[in-house]
């Protein structure tokens, strides 16, 4: 019986045994704690050593895997050859002397013939008489013709003026020679892509006027020999040591090139970006079809009386009348035999008319 003011002791004794109870608890849970953050931190310390990058040692180890760093552009390493870098250069080496200039091939000296056997397809007179051309050193060539990329870039650095001598239409509406710049052309010409795309398409609705400002712009912005090609120099590096009709054979075959039934998915419809098709034996593009390529020769409507050195023919002809040579999304597989020929005015400007260009180097 509880009095007041007293203690029962049978309570004390209870509130005694279950203090000792907790503490016991306590002492049974703190090392069970411990044992379980002592795992934990042992099996995060075993996850941080296995993703570690292994040490150095003996046997090659893979590398830990790092952001990829993005390769520079090779404009950023486009500078004009050396002397020494130039000598050195071998055929089918490529090089290009500034950011936006064209990539260039390296092209064997050699020996060819020129012209076509009557007996070819297609073949015109003023592809023979057939004869044997030796290109007595090595040159470059365009990889590709050349592309609006490239012509833009002349252009926006004053280079590729308008020289505006003649419309696609024959419409004429500038009569200058394309070394004399009127002021309103300093803005550069910026031919018609024909709602094709420019950038790695080939400029087209370019004159051989126009053609010739390029060469003239490209040589003096890398203090090189950039030209057009010679009609020589353009079979020869067609052919790539070939005698068939085109590049790769007697017959057109399907997906060569682009033309007016070449079974591309260009044909007869548009240009195709460069480089679209296979290269030919000495690493070119499109050397037949896709666009019309201007030389530098004058038309001459025979090979009578031609150079054999692989030089451009000027001698003895009109020479308001120039080679183009290639072939066109726009014409018929005859036309991009390796030997086919045509011409038209120095400043006739056509949605297929396009060049490329030519480098002389040193011996």
């Amino acid at each position: 019986m509880m009095i007041l003011g007293e203690v029962d002791l049978r309570d004390v004794s209870a509130a005694k045994h279950r203090a000792e109870e907790e503490v016991g608890r306590r002492r049974r849970t703190v090392p069970v704690l411990a044992s379980l953050v002592g795992l934990c931190v042992r099996g995060a310390a075993i996850i941080v050593w296995l993703t570690m990058p292994a040490a150095p040692g003996p046997v090659a180890q893979t590398a830990p895997q790092l952001a990829p760093t993005p390769a520079p552009a090779a404009s950023t390493e486009a500078a004009p050859l050396s002397p020494m870098q130039e000598k050195a250069l071998k055929p089918k080496d490529t090089f290009k002397e500034c950011a936006n200039c064209p990539e260039m091939v390296v092209v064997p000296a050699g020996s060819f013939t020129m012209g076509s056997p009557t007996s070819e397809p297609g073949r015109s007179a003023d592809e023979g008489p057939q004869h044997t051309v030796t290109i007595a050193r090595q040159f470059a060539v365009g990889r590709f013709e050349v592309t609006f990329d490239e012509w833009d870039a002349c252009a926006a650095d004053g280079g590729c003026y308008n020289t505006g001598t003649r419309t696609s239409s024959g419409e004429a509406f500038l009569d200058s020679p394309y070394s004399i710049v009127p002021e309103w052309a300093l803005g550069g010409y910026k031919p018609s892509d024909e709602g094709w795309g420019r950038g790695r398409r080939p400029v087209i609705n370019v004159s051989w006027d126009d053609a010739k400002a390029y060469v003239a712009w490209l040589s003096k912005k890398t203090g090189k020999s950039y030209r057009l090609l010679s009609g020589a120099e353009y079979e020869y590096a067609t052919r790539a040591g070939t005698q068939t009709a085109y590049p790769w054979g007697n017959a057109v075959g399907t997906n060569n090139a682009n033309c007016h039934a070449c079974g591309s998915q260009w044909d007869a419809r548009q240009t195709a970006p460069v480089g679209s098709f296979a290269a030919n034996g000495f690493g070119l593009y499109d050397m037949v079809g896709n666009v019309e390529e201007w030389m530098e020769d004058c038309y001459h409507d025979s090979y009578s009386g031609a150079p054999t050195d692989g030089s451009a023919w000027i001698e003895g002809a009109d020479c308001s009348n120039r080679i183009v040579r290639a072939g066109s999304w726009f014409f018929a597989p005859a036309f991009l035999r390796s030997a086919k020929r045509y011409w038209f005015t120095t400043d006739y400007r056509l949605n297929y008319l396009g060049f490329r260009v030519a480098r002389t180097l040193a011996p």
